[in-house]
Order: structure tokens, then C-alpha cells, then sequence
């Protein structure tokens, strides 16, 4: 019976291990730009979290994608393009200036230009000097009805 509880404890260990991506390269560079391409592309599933530090199935799924290309001959920009068309431009932590990139930027700019526009125009509210003398007048008149 023990020995049948031991194999059944192995054989569920067994699949309990991890699995660790093994990348090897027979350039140096290659693993250079490996690493700097993982470390640049962005996990869709995680957040804020780049491929090379992701456990999500999906970055594993991109870094084995990455390396596959690599070992085709294609280039960081070819990697880089294709992965951007699958997963579109928030996988690349490096977004390309578009209008829409601008605005996002710039928006923030002209509000604060805006409001201070109209908090210059906006008139004081401090009394105008006749203002001061009404006002006096007013209270001399409160103080005789008082009495």
C-alpha cells in the first residue's frame, strides 16, 4: 500500500514542475537582441508587465514567437512589426507619434492654457471705492434703525 502511495505522489509531483523556457543561441548578438526585444515588448494579458517577467501563457506563447523569428534571420523592426500587427501598438512599450499620440499629449496642455485664460479674465472681487461708501452708509443707516 505505501509503495503504491509513492508512486502516486511522484507521478502527481511530476506535473506540479515547472516549465522553463530554454532559448539557445548559437550568435551572441542573437541572444542580445532576444533579451532586448523581450524585455521592450509588452504582455496584452498582464499589466504593464513585459514579456521576459511575464508568466502568462500568452508570453510565453511571444517569446517562443520572437525566438522562432530571430532564428529565421528576421530583424528587430521585422519582430517588432509583426508584433505589433498581431497584438497592436500597446505590445510595444515605444508607441509610434500619431495624431492620435499628439492630442494625448498636448490636450492636457491646453486645458491648463484655458483655465488660466479664464481665470485672468474673471473680474476681482474687491469693492470698488464707492462700493466702500455705500456700504458705510449702509451700516450708518442699520445702526440708527437699532436705536
Amino acid at each position: 500500500m505505501r509503495t503504491w502511495m509513492f508512486v502516486l505522489l511522484a507521478l502527481a509531483s511530476v506535473s506540479v514542475l515547472a516549465v522553463e523556457d530554454n532559448y539557445g543561441f548559437n550568435d551572441p548578438e542573437q541572444r542580445v537582441l532576444f533579451l532586448k526585444l523581450t524585455a521592450e515588448l509588452r504582455c496584452p494579458m498582464c499589466q504593464n508587465q513585459n514579456i521576459a517577467d511575464s508568466d502568462a501563457m500568452i508570453a510565453h506563447d511571444m517569446r517562443r514567437k520572437v525566438y522562432t523569428l530571430l532564428k529565421q534571420g528576421k530583424s528587430e523592426e521585422e519582430i517588432v512589426t509583426y508584433m505589433k500587427d498581431r497584438y497592436g501598438d500597446f505590445v510595444y512599450y515605444k508607441p509610434p507619434v500619431t495624431a492620435a499620440t499628439i492630442w494625448l499629449w498636448a490636450l492636457p496642455l491646453v486645458f491648463i492654457f484655458v483655465v488660466l485664460f479664464l481665470v485672468m479674465r474673471r473680474p476681482s472681487k474687491a469693492p470698488l471705492p464707492d462700493q466702500g461708501a455705500k456700504l458705510k452708509q449702509a451700516e450708518a443707516m442699520l445702526k440708527q434703525d437699532k436705536s
